[in-house]
């Protein structure tokens, strides 16, 4: 045993070596199963001056200056528009001209339900229609028609509020909190996979100088009963996987606490463990249910129209254990009065940490505050609480001081949730013309024994292609795994990469365009619920995209192009993402100056949306944008939900407009002046934005992937990327192309770079740090372009919008994938890309 009672080789401390690689050992099948009986293949910005009683005052600067990573001109007008920098329309504010689609390629005329592009104004001679509105639909009852002028602010470029303090450190997050007393903890990691505790010697941890406390499971404050397992910390000896928390130490400084985690000494009775992810496991069941949804889906014969199909493509994919790993770790400040509490931490939902502590500890939730006001980024991890929060409210409960837990970044891939590996297996049908008949994605994944949740990755086949017989499947392993839990696009990113992949295939399976097949197969309403659609326009975005990337030039036999040892190649992906939305609540009141607050416990995560409210708010009011204030992230708010599934801005932006506009007509049948403490309107969607819609709601995109992979180092690189998308209407176009590009650069780093490793006999995630986990740098990320079509849709929420987080990241892997085929005319089927996987395959093909 090393001093910290763990293992001299603890992977906690030191990373672990690696052991037999399981992505190796997938159980997949490592030839192409695609069978062909058809026929033969042929080969500037503007500032806003804040009101002077404005806490954000003076903060208008971007977060970070587009201009230093691009070496344009700092008073370039396009920069952060989303638009290209040649475009003579793009500093008018019109719409730009485009022409006839689909020009360049075969095609049916398109649906009456396809959107216009940005068509030239002037050449628009009528406004786009407006759709009949069943009465039952309480998104149309709310809100119909073309979007009110309001102020302007609605659709305009402005800047982030928040910018300045974040550029100069001002802002303040979880663990920058110091407050007179502050402690600091430090988790003990679990050194078993499975087992049990059966000593904690935490002598030698007590006697270093500083060292507060030392909280084990036999002696921690008791947690009532919670339904999330992974909060229940130091409430058992149970170890139901390598890092779980199995003592905690408290210090004066973190350095302190750090050491006295590694004095202390456990000893664990060892039980064998399993965490293998394989298709043919015997534990693997099918889920009646995950996530609201069912975990199965079928209609037809889809079995018996596959055996009957003249084209069959038959394929499995493997998509590895994916990260969150945020800027800012996961971290919490806690601090009790008397029986008060104050936590300030990392999350994307204030409102359900408040809820949540109330019950673990047994207090009302009005004596708990909750403020998050600034957070570094969570991509999901951060969606509900996760073990810091509790953790740092129990150790200041023992000491009676404030206590700071900050998760080391060696820590987050095993107590934070990750996206879970996932088994694809796709089968596809079609007629000799590239008619879908029939369509099947079963999908294996893991699960712990600690919560239960699943990866959805089967719901993209539910809703993207018309197919007469379909089944879309999970199957789940249960395994003595780190619990997974949501990151960006959760289900559907790896859904998607598995299903636009293998539509590539059948595509080379048929000698057709993959563009012309994704739109044969487009759906006149959602396969799987046989709802009409509120507005798709995925053909409107693959005809756009395909234009801008001289699409129809495009040699379609892959491994044929070259510049020296590179080989070049091209490819595409159609995205779509689920529009939800959740009741929020939000207060605006006028001010005797003229100025406005609106206030609600939304989180901003680095989206934007202080900023994105605040244009809502004055559209609604017909007031300047400077003349509103918005406060955020704190649970002494009006409650409102947590920022996830891209249904942030659409569910608190309701409730915004919602309490602006009664203000507004308030306020217009005001006479004289305002009261000192001026008027204020409460606003609650409860009721309309969670009833059900008669429509299928979902955002689209396509993207398109241009590629050069050495031949001799096996790297690829990423020479372009192009992201098109129908995402409703585009709030605030500089935050929106953020949006839409991290979500990009994300989906390259799935696609190439990031990936994690199931050591079987160590039983934990080799890649503990940044340095064995890549995420995207500035030398990865090539020139990424990021627009959108004009979408009319009068069924979301009284903005028009859809949200936007998170459909960027969903196809970019396919495209890039099916762009590493055309260029090297070998198919891989399991990410990342990297070199050692590119130049194998290479070597082994010549």
């Amino acid at each position: 045993m090393a001093r910290g009672g763990l293992p001299g080789d603890d992977p906690v401390i030191c990373g672990g070596a690696p052991g037999d690689d399981s992505a190796g050992r997938s159980g997949l099948p490592g030839e192409d199963r695609v069978t062909r009986t058809g026929p033969p293949e042929d080969d500037a910005m503007g500032r806003s001056d804040p009101p002077g009683d404005d806490p954000m005052a003076g903060t208008a600067l971007p977060h970070d200056d587009p201009m230093a990573r691009t070496g344009l001109p700092r008073d370039d007008p396009m920069a952060g528009t989303g638009l290209p920098r040649d475009d003579p329309m793009a500093r008018t504010g019109l719409p730009r001209h485009h022409p006839p689609a689909g020009g360049e390629l075969p095609h049916e005329a398109p649906a009456d339900r396809t959107g216009p592009l940005r068509a030239d104004a002037a050449s628009r001679t009528e406004p786009p229609p407006v759709r009949p509105v069943p009465q039952d639909d309480p998104a149309a009852h709310q809100y119909q028609g073309d979007s009110p002028v309001g102020s302007g602010a609605l659709g305009a470029p402005a800047e982030r509020r928040e910018g300045r303090l974040k550029v100069t450190g001002a802002a303040r997050y979880a663990a920058e909190h110091p407050l007179p007393g502050r402690a600091h903890a430090w988790p003990v990691p679990a050194a078993v996979a499975r087992g049990r505790v059966t000593g904690v010697d935490t002598t030698a941890a007590l006697a270093l100088p500083g060292v507060l406390a030392v909280l084990t499971p036999g002696d921690a404050p008791r947690l009532a009963a919670t339904d999330d397992g992974t909060l229940a910390v130091l409430q058992s000896p149970r170890v139901p996987h390598r890092g779980w928390c199995v003592a905690l130490a408290v210090a004066e400084t973190p350095e302190t606490a750090r050491a006295a985690a590694r004095a202390v000494r456990v000893t664990y009775a060892t039980e064998d463990h399993d965490v293998d992810l394989r298709p043919d496991h015997p534990d693997a069941y099918v889920l009646e249910e995950a996530g609201g949804q069912p975990g199965q889906f079928q209609h037809g014969d889809p079995e018996g129209a596959f055996a009957a199909a003249g084209v069959r493509v038959d394929v499995d994919y493997r998509v590895p254990p994916l990260h969150n790993h945020p800027m800012e770790p996961h971290a919490t400040t806690a601090v009790w009065d008397g029986d008060r509490l104050t936590v300030y931490t990392s999350s994307q939902g204030g409102t359900t940490v408040r809820s949540v502590l109330a019950e673990l500890f047994e207090l009302p939730e009005d004596r708990i505050t909750v403020v998050a006001e600034h957070v570094g980024g969570g991509f999901g991890s951060k969606g509900t609480p996760r073990p810091d929060v509790v953790l740092a409210v129990m150790a200041a409960r023992r000491t009676g001081r404030p206590v700071t837990l900050a998760y080391p970044r060696r820590h987050l891939p095993t107590v934070v949730g990750h996206r879970a590996p996932t088994l694809h297996r796709l089968r596809l049908g079609a007629t000799a013309d590239g008619r879908l008949t029939t369509l099947l994605h079963e999908v294996t994944t893991h699960i712990s024994h600690v919560r239960e949740f699943v990866e959805q990755a089967g719901r993209p086949a539910r809703v993207m292609y018309a197919a007469p017989h379909l089944r879309s499947s999970h199957r789940v392993v249960p395994l003595d795994v780190p619990s997974p839990s949501w990151m960006r696009a959760p289900g559907v990113a790896p859904g998607m990469y598995a299903l636009e992949s293998a539509m590539d295939e059948l595509a080379d399976a048929l000698g057709l365009d993959p563009v012309e097949l994704r739109i044969r197969n487009e759906p006149e309403h959602e396969p799987a619920s046989g709802k009409p659609f509120s507005s798709r326009n995925v053909i409107a975005c693959l005809r756009e995209g395909a234009r801008r990337f001289d699409w129809d030039t495009r040699d379609p036999r892959p491994g044929t192009h070259a510049e020296g040892p590179l080989l070049l190649g091209t490819g595409v992906a159609a995205a779509t993402y689920p529009v939800l939305v959740a009741p929020s609540t939000a207060t605006a009141q006028a001010l005797p100056d003229g100025t406005f607050v609106v206030r609600l416990n939304a989180a901003d995560i680095g989206t934007g949306a202080r900023t994105v409210l605040a244009q809502v708010a004055a559209d609604a009011l017909d007031a300047p944008l400077d003349r509103v204030r918005t406060e955020v992230g704190r649970s002494d708010l009006p409650p409102a939900p947590l920022a996830g599934d891209s249904s942030g801005t659409a569910s608190w932006g309701w409730a915004v407009h919602d309490a602006c506009t009664e203000l507004a007509s308030r306020l217009a049948a005001h006479s004289g002046p305002l009261p000192a403490e001026g008027l204020t309107v409460r606003a609650d969607t409860t009721g309309r934005a969670d009833a059900d819609s008669p429509y299928a709601r979902h955002a689209f995109g396509a993207h398109f992937a241009e590629v050069a992979v050495d031949t001799v180092t096996g790297e690829v690189r990423v020479r372009r990327l192009l992201g098109v998308y129908a995402a409703g209407r585009i709030l605030n176009p500089r935050t929106a192309r953020s949006q839409f590009v991290g979500a990009m650069t994300m989906g390259l780093g799935m696609a190439l770079t990031e990936g994690s490793t199931m050591d079987s006999p160590f039983g934990d995630f080799t890649e503990a740090d940044l340095a064995s986990y890549h995420v995207p740098a500035h030398a990865d990320v090539p020139d990424i372009e990021a627009d959108w079509i004009e979408e009319d849709d009068p069924h979301l929420n009284p903005m028009g919008s859809k949200g936007i987080g998170e459909i960027g990241i969903v196809g970019t892997a396919a495209a890039l994938g099916n762009a590493v085929h055309h260029a090297t005319g070998i198919r891989f089927r399991e990410l990342p890309l990297t070199p050692d996987r590119i130049l194998t395959r290479l070597l082994s093909e010549r």
